[in-house]
């Protein structure tokens, strides 16, 4: 069943098994999670079991104690809201901020680079994937394979990820923002220009 397609009951019956599922990945007990929210373990067993149909003065404590958004809660059905909800990601010293939800096929990331600390290189890698990205601010230093480039706002590169490569931020003032899409599987990015 689709998630717009849900009655409310349907939407309330699946919050139980939710709330469980939060709390044992934290690690907390029932006793834990009275005390962070104000209600009683008994309350609180009785909403999980599906035995208590929870009201909104008891799931805005419970959002709150497991930080999560509300509509995680009871999996609200979608707004149609056009709007990407961004949640960036530390990796590798680096910030990625996805701009894609699929699965599989080609992601896009908004990748920004810390401003450079060293000049040594690191080793080169290589890996499954096509890769393509844009220069939005900064500069970035790419070595692929035998050529060493610098990069500045405007500029694109597109290179097959199984070719040896490291990409840093060129500067040691300033961050660097890339536009970059990753295709794991190898798809290449498709660019069309409008005649005009």
């Amino acid at each position: 069943m689709d998630r717009v397609d849900k009655t409310p009951r349907d939407v309330l019956a699946g919050v139980g098994p939710r709330l469980r599922a939060l709390r044992r990945a934290r690690g907390a007990t029932l006793a834990d999670l009275a005390d962070e929210t104000g209600l009683t373990s008994s309350t609180l067993s009785r909403l999980e079991t599906g035995r208590l149909r929870p009201t909104l003065e008891q799931l805005l404590p419970l959002a709150r104690a497991h930080k999560v958004p509300l509509d995680d809660l009871v999996e609200a059905p979608q707004t149609g809201d056009p709007r990407v909800h961004l949640k960036p990601v530390r990796r590798y010293g680096l910030v990625f901020v996805p701009l894609t939800k699929r699965a599989g096929g080609i992601q896009g990331y908004k990748v920004i680079h810390p401003p450079a600390r060293t000049e040594r290189m690191a080793d080169p890698k290589s890996h499954e994937g096509y890769e393509w990205f844009y220069v939005l601010n900064g500069r970035v230093r790419l070595v692929l394979g035998d050529q060493d480039l610098v990069l500045g706002p405007g500029e694109a590169a597109e290179f097959d990820t199984r070719t040896p490569h490291w990409i840093t931020n060129a500067d040691t003032d300033q961050p660097a923002e890339l536009l970059m899409l990753f295709g794991a599987q190898g798809e290449r990015a498709h660019l069309s220009v409008a005649a005009g």
